[in-house]
Order: structure tokens, then C-alpha cells, then sequence
């Protein structure tokens, strides 16, 4: 019997989804301890995996006629400790449950179930000239019940927007079992009866009940690309050229910088053939009808040119662009080169504020004796600064999250926010009261108790004085 969980309730579990998707070996619950954001490890009871919403409905009644706390969980590439089992419990891993359900070209959606993968969707319907918008960096792993559970981005949301504006309708089993369907009805049209409750789950971290399916909105492919990489001297210069362009009432496809640090690592690891010697370079994408696009490529080459940029590149071909996106979203990768860990950070700041966030991180990176590359979604001002630090040295740990706080509470000061597309998960929650008012958070709290009123779904997330690790030194040395 594992610890923590009642025999009749396992045994519950393996008549249900069958022995072999039922997970309570420590050595096999390890794979589980944590998500991208690792500096928090804690087994879950047992895991259970799940082939269909039946059974997931089945597991939920059996976890909830024994108390028991569930956490969801997709393919783990969450950054902020979303599905880490704080106090033990049942994971229920949707990693079975990954199927393209339907694909309606002529209303341009389709109905997935909560596993599967982001950039499947793509894959399915490009041949239609159709394609799903959001896309995150870890889109070839990251499954689309993940991205509604953190509102997820990605490069390309500046000008289609985050994962809330490409769904379309959701099934949510709820912690007793109950099943419900929020939004558009898969057989329906885009009309919701009463309350449409879709913005209250996408974003709420898997608090609310388990996401099952999905039916996502698709968006006619553009017509044509003009990607462009601006190499800068510096990152003031490549920040200017941001809210120039934007300025300038051009809205362009995707808007991404990397500074000198990051360009170098994803440089050794994939030979694009970055400059090693720039600031920063910024990613510039505009797409739409091929007719327009000339004229706006020429405006933009003339903002980075009178911004300082000493090289404007553009990508002769599908493949050039094909081979620079992928660059782009393997940099997190590529810092295994730098470091053995690092955090990475999902603060927001006005487009204008860039500089001087920019200016206080190479600070932070000075004071706290750490190296921090960035990388980042420059359009929207949603920051990505990666904290490089060896877990092995508790002082290095300490630094880490000493310099992830700052960052955070600059962020707040400049009027901005502590997450863009991560959420708050753990990691944040000491942030929430600084960023919220009692009011405020007290009606969250209260949202959620309609949900799930005995809490137990996906517990002490989000919510100050939720519990913590509790073999946590360094955050308890910070806090102290």
C-alpha cells in the first residue's frame, strides 16, 4: 500500500484505468516530482493515467468518496510548479488522452482532448491552409489542456493573441465527479446559452476541475512571411525599435529578442549563423496578403536601421524561416550548454519599460553574481529572463531566487505583472498579495469555491498562505 492512499482506493483506481496505468513505485513516481520549474520536488501518492473522460470521471468520484486531493496533469513543461503534489494526493496525467477528435474546415475548428500535443493541431490542418495560433516554445511537447491551465502564449500571440482567444469551448470534470460544457458546444454555433465561463477556467491553473476536451478556433494561414532578423549593438537600441514599429501602427506576426548571452548559446548549439559579437537581435515577423507586405518590410528595415541596427537579414526562403523559428524556441534548451539550472522568469512590463528592465536584470546579474540571458516576447513586453544557477550550491540556490524576486517586484513597479503565460502556480504565490488587494483575492477565493468548494483540486496553488514544501530552506531563508 502506498503511503497516503487508502488500499480500497487503489485498488478503485486499478479497476478502473487497468493495473498498468496506475503509478505508485517511488522510483517510477520520480518522473512526476515536479515540472519545468525545479526547484520544488515533491512525489505524488500514486499516479493514474487515464484513457478517456469516462474513466477520468470514474477516478474523480473514487478520489472524492475518500477525501483525497487531485492534481491534473499534461506533459509537465509548466514553468511555475503548477502541477507540483505539495501535500501528496492522486495525479491524474492526461498523457493518454491525446487524440484529434474531429477537424471542421468549414468552421475552421477542431475538437482535441486535453492531451494533445499543441503543434499536432498545426500539423493536421496546414495541409487545409488552417493553423492553430498559439504556440508556445515547448509547443512540440506542451498539450493543449496545459496551455488552457496557464492561458499560455508564445511568439506569435502579439498579433493572434493567448491561448483564451483560440477556445472556442471545454468539458471540465469537476471535483465531484460532475461533468460540464462551458462555451461553444462542439455541434453548435459560436452562440453560448447563459453564463459563457470559459475566461473563468482558461488561466485558473487546474484549481477548477480536470479539462477533458477541447474544441480550439483555427486561423486561415497567412498568405505570405517576411521574417527579418535585426542585429543590434545593444539592447536599448533593439528595445527602441520594439515600440518604433509598433508605433508606427505595423502589428507584425511575432516580435521576439534575444540578448548577446542567449544568442550565444543557441549559436553553439544549432549553427544558425547568429552574429556572436551583437547586443541583441530581434526577431521580426509580419505576414498577411503578399501585396502589403513589401511596403511594410521596407518601414520596418528603415526603424531598425535609424534605431542602430548594423545588419537587417531576411529569410530567403520556407526553410530559412523554418530554421530560424526553431532556433528560437530550442534557446531554453541550448542553456544546458551555460548551466546545469536555471529559473526561468515570466515578468511583464510596458513595450516602453523594456530598457530599463533590461538595465535592473544586468544589474541583478551583477549584485547577485549570477549570469541571466534573455530571451523574450518583445512585443508584448512579456520578459523571459533565465536565472543560470547550480542546484548543488545552496548559496547559488539562494541568489537565484533572491534575484528572481527582484526581477518580479520591478516588474510590479513599472506597472506591470509576474506572469505573462507561466502563471503563479508555487512559485509565485508571494506575489499575489503584492499585486492583488485582499478584495481582490478574496473573490478569486470565492470563484473558486463554486468550482470546487472542499479545495481539493489541485491544492496550494496561487493563494498566499497556501502550504509550501516544507524541506524548502532557501525560499524559507528569504522569507525570514
Amino acid at each position: 500500500m502506498t503511503a497516503g492512499a487508502p488500499q480500497p482506493l487503489l485498488d478503485s483506481l486499478r479497476e478502473i484505468v487497468g493495473a498498468v496505468h496506475v503509478i505508485t513505485k517511488p522510483e517510477e513516481l520520480l518522473v512526476y516530482e515536479c515540472d519545468a520549474y525545479t526547484l520544488e520536488k515533491q512525489l505524488p501518492t500514486a499516479v493514474v493515467l487515464p484513457g478517456g473522460t469516462a474513466e477520468v470521471i470514474a477516478v474523480v468520484k473514487a478520489c472524492a468518496t475518500h477525501g483525497v486531493p487531485i492534481i491534473p496533469r499534461g506533459a509537465g513543461t509548466s514553468l511555475s510548479g503548477t502541477v507540483l503534489a505539495v501535500t501528496g494526493g492522486i495525479m491524474i496525467a492526461l498523457t493518454r488522452m491525446n487524440r484529434i477528435l474531429d477537424i471542421d474546415v468549414a468552421n475552421r475548428r477542431a475538437l482535441v482532448e486535453a492531451g494533445c500535443v499543441n503543434a499536432w493541431v498545426t500539423n493536421a490542418v496546414k495541409g487545409k491552409g488552417l493553423f492553430y495560433a498559439p504556440d508556445p516554445s515547448s509547443q512540440p511537447a506542451c498539450t493543449i489542456g496545459g496551455n488552457v491551465g496557464t492561458n499560455s502564449g508564445g511568439p506569435h500571440t502579439l498579433k493572434y493573441g493567448v491561448t483564451t482567444n483560440h477556445i472556442l469551448g471545454l468539458e471540465l470534470v469537476l471535483p465531484d465527479g460532475e461533468v460540464v460544457w462551458l462555451g461553444t458546444t462542439p455541434d453548435g454555433g459560436e452562440d453560448v446559452d447563459g453564463y459563457d465561463l470559459r475566461g473563468v477556467v482558461i488561466g485558473s491553473e487546474g484549481m477548477f476541475g480536470i479539462v477533458t476536451r477541447v474544441l480550439l478556433r483555427l486561423v486561415r494561414a497567412p498568405q505570405a512571411f517576411k521574417t527579418m532578423l535585426g542585429v543590434f549593438n545593444t539592447v536599448d537600441q533593439a528595445s527602441q525599435t520594439v515600440s518604433d514599429i509598433i508605433g508606427a501602427g505595423i502589428v507584425p506576426g511575432a516580435l521576439e529578442m534575444m540578448d548577446q548571452l542567449i544568442t550565444q548559446a543557441v549559436e553553439a548549439a544549432y549553427k544558425f549563423g547568429f552574429p556572436l559579437d551583437a547586443g541583441a537581435v530581434l526577431i521580426i515577423e509580419l505576414d498577411g496578403l503578399a501585396p502589403g507586405l513589401e511596403r511594410q518590410a521596407e518601414t520596418v528595415v528603415g526603424i531598425c536601421r535609424k534605431n542602430g541596427a548594423r545588419e537587417v537579414r531576411l529569410a530567403g526562403s520556407d526553410q530559412e524561416r523554418a530554421d530560424l523559428w526553431k532556433s528560437r524556441k530550442r534557446a531554453f534548451g541550448a542553456i544546458g550548454r551555460l548551466s546545469p539550472n536555471f529559473i526561468t522568469q515570466d515578468g511583464v512590463v510596458p513595450r516602453s519599460k523594456l530598457p530599463e528592465m533590461m538595465d535592473f536584470i544586468a544589474e541583478c546579474s551583477r549584485k547577485f553574481g549570477l549570469r541571466i540571458p534573455n530571451v523574450f516576447h518583445a512585443g508584448d513586453g512579456n520578459i523571459h529572463p533565465l536565472i543560470l544557477y547550480d542546484e548543488r550550491d545552496p548559496a547559488q540556490v539562494k541568489r537565484a531566487l533572491e534575484a528572481s524576486q527582484a526581477i518580479l517586484e520591478k516588474c510590479i513597479e513599472l506597472g506591470g505583472s509576474v506572469t505573462g503565460e507561466h502563471g503563479i502556480g508555487v512559485e509565485k504565490i508571494d506575489f499575489m498579495a503584492r499585486q492583488f488587494s485582499p478584495d481582490d483575492l478574496e473573490a478569486m477565493r470565492l470563484l473558486r469555491r463554486v468550482f470546487d468548494p472542499n479545495g481539493r483540486c489541485n491544492p496550494h496553488k496561487m493563494f498566499p498562505g497556501s502550504k509550501r514544501c516544507g524541506d524548502f530552506a532557501p525560499r524559507k531563508q528569504i522569507a525570514a
